[in-house]
């Protein structure tokens, strides 16, 4: 069994961004020099997170309106009332409630094994960031 690592950054523009890595990965799987095995994304962050869904620009749309009404900006959230970083960023960190930080992909033939409309994203819930980091952690043969 080898390990490799990689990592993907990004910087975001937008509160709520959902940013399709799905081709980085696939050229990481290509081109890791393993044959088979299996890709963890893991993000480094509390306010970014890795999502698997359809890549749909009406859809992504819909994700960003969704996200807004399930943990509004201007509640009135604790987090908010001495910010560690200066950011009144308490909502958030509750969306990311409901999602998850790691993510882990099969590949095989160097080839992801991903379904028909599945794609991965970075989903930014506190932007703008200049750097947001997704670690990818490859164990195979």
């Amino acid at each position: 069994m080898n390990y490799l690592t990689r990592t993907i950054s990004r910087e975001t523009v937008d509160p709520i961004q959902i940013i399709d890595i799905t081709e980085e990965v696939r050229e990481t799987a290509a081109s890791c020099g393993l044959e088979k095995g299996l890709i963890t994304l893991v993000t480094q962050h509390t306010t970014a997170f890795i999502n698997i869904n359809e890549q749909e620009g009406r859809l992504l749309e819909d994700m960003v309106i969704f996200l807004k009404r399930l943990v509004p900006r201007d509640g009135n959230y604790m987090h908010n009332i001495a910010p560690v970083d200066g950011r009144d960023n308490a909502h958030s960190h509750l969306m990311g409630l409901f999602m998850n930080s790691t993510e882990t992909i099969p590949f095989e033939a160097r080839r992801l094994l991903l379904g028909r409309w599945q794609s991965i994203f970075l989903v930014e819930l506190d932007g703008p960031r200049e750097k947001r980091e997704v670690l990818l952690h490859i164990s195979g043969i």
